[in-house]
């Protein structure tokens, strides 16, 4: 079983930082991608930004220059830098990782529980 574990969420006022963390625990062979998406309310999920696990980056572009992704492959973390943080920010953020669990299997998608960040005008 692999579980993925976000942290990090809260209210903040716009032009305000939080830092989500994401650590992936169980059996865990390698991580390939890890990201991060969000969902608004009556609004589809959307990705944020993802990091491959030679550290290629990729961000939508309402973020860029924003916010910054990263990880710790020793560690199976992945983080999300967020700053001006603006009211449009405001979703549940969730975490993805495609996570290989031995040698002979391939990549499955796992998704943590959500984290809200809640951006105040």
């Amino acid at each position: 079983q692999v579980q993925l574990v976000e942290s990090g969420g809260g209210l903040v006022q716009a032009g305000g930082s939080l830092r989500l963390s994401c650590a992936a625990s169980g059996r865990i062979f390698r991580i390939n991608n890890m990201g991060w998406y969000r969902q608004a309310p009556g609004k589809q999920r959307e990705l944020v930004a993802t990091i491959t696990n030679g550290g290629s980056t990729n961000y939508v572009d309402s973020v860029k220059g924003r916010f910054t992704i990263s990880r710790n492959n020793a560690k199976n973390t992945v983080t999300l830098q967020m700053n001006n943080l603006k009211p449009e920010d405001t979703a549940v953020y969730y975490c993805n990782a495609a996570i290989i669990s031995s040698y002979w299997t391939g990549a499955t998608d796992q998704w943590g529980q959500g984290t809200q960040v809640t951006v105040s005008s």
